[in-house]
């Protein structure tokens, strides 16, 4: 399932082996939802994953609540007529919920078992498969609406599903083969170690970048416990690719939801100087900007793989040979200083 050059790792104790680099489809959502990322096309969304698996990519991530559903239907379209040793893992999460009735709404964090029976089915009839390879929850349980991408801020209902609870119904999906193996994202260390007592966690998915560094401790559990590490937003939505400025933030249109977060407002400046900070490395390592903070996040012990976006099937090739790139100690003290100076984000700034 994969090209030699594409180096794989154990994805904790899965039984799968993935590529450093795998592909995200948030991106490709399309417009019309709360969190989208503006206007797509389609068909070139679709040229997009197919041009990563055939590049060696050899897993997808996506969720439920991409495009309110698109995502996971544009993924099983790329993936359909691919001979089954051809075809990557699929990853999807489960625990947002929408109203079609006001897509523009934020969706809900809610992992009632009932609801997640029901996802669960839903998810399979997209994808075109009769099992996930991995299924995360989403968020934890608050029963109250998601606050805005990547922000785990906001009330919790008394109504919220307890962790022990939604967990058990993970752990029955992959006992009945409806899954291979069970995630939790966006979860922090104290609830890791609660759904531990339940059942093991496979593998956990928090975000993590040089600007985004504050989920070190959830990394750490996971490397402590066998258990595989797949970080997001490892190019802070862009921001980490060297293609961002202050006049391309201005033109952001207004259906995408980077429009009015604050790494695009008011930590801009920070953001991107250490974007800048990047440049010599990807230099001195014949890659590019995007490459090389890929490469930083893959150095981190307990990281397994980096869910990375497209668009369009070029941008694949500015970030396919991150798992190639191996940042020297000079390197990363160098990043780091630049990280420091900077002010941007909180956590760890060296692995």
């Amino acid at each position: 399932m994969t090209t030699p050059h594409l180096t794989t790792r154990a994805l904790g104790g899965t039984g799968m082996d993935i590529t450093r680099v795998g592909f995200g489809s948030w991106a490709v959502s399309g417009s019309g939802w709360r969190f989208g990322w503006g206007a797509t096309d389609d068909a070139e969304s679709i040229a997009a994953i197919r041009h990563a698996i055939d590049a060696g990519v050899n897993w997808i991530d996506t969720a439920a609540a991409y495009g309110l559903g698109h995502s996971e239907e544009l993924v099983g379209k790329a993936v359909a007529q691919l001979p089954e040793a051809d075809r990557p893992y699929l990853f999807t999460k489960v625990g947002l919920v929408w109203d079609p009735d006001n897509p523009q709404a934020a969706p809900r964090r809610t992992m009632k078992p009932a609801s997640v029976r029901r996802e669960i089915e839903d998810s399979l009839r997209r994808l075109g498969v009769e099992r996930i390879d991995l299924y995360q929850v989403h968020w934890p349980d608050t029963g109250e609406s998601l606050q805005y991408a990547g922000d785990g801020s906001g009330a919790v209902s008394p109504n919220a599903t307890p962790l022990e609870e939604y967990w058990q119904v993970m752990a029955d999906l992959k006992a009945e083969g409806k899954v291979r193996a069970i995630g939790l994202s966006n979860h922090s260390p104290e609830q890791l170690a609660a759904a531990e007592r339940i059942a093991h966690v496979d593998v956990v998915q928090p975000p993590f970048s040089a600007i985004n560094r504050s989920a070190a401790d959830e990394i750490a559990w996971a490397h402590a416990h066998d258990t595989g590490v797949i970080v997001y937003s490892p190019l802070q939505s862009g921001l980490l690719t060297g293609a961002f400025s202050a006049e391309r933030v201005a033109n952001l249109p207004a259906d995408d939801w980077r429009a009015a977060h604050q790494d695009f407002t008011t930590g801009l400046d920070a953001n991107l100087q250490v974007a800048d900070a990047l440049r010599p490395v990807a230099d001195r390592h014949g890659a590019t900007v995007a490459e090389v903070a890929i490469a930083w996040a893959l150095a981190w012990p307990g990281i397994t793989g980096a869910i990375v976006g497209a668009r369009k099937p070029g941008q694949v090739d500015g970030w396919i040979g991150a798992g190639s790139v191996e940042p020297t100690p000079a390197d990363l003290e160098e990043i780091a200083a630049a990280i420091s100076t900077s002010g941007a984000g909180t956590g760890p700034v060296r692995p």
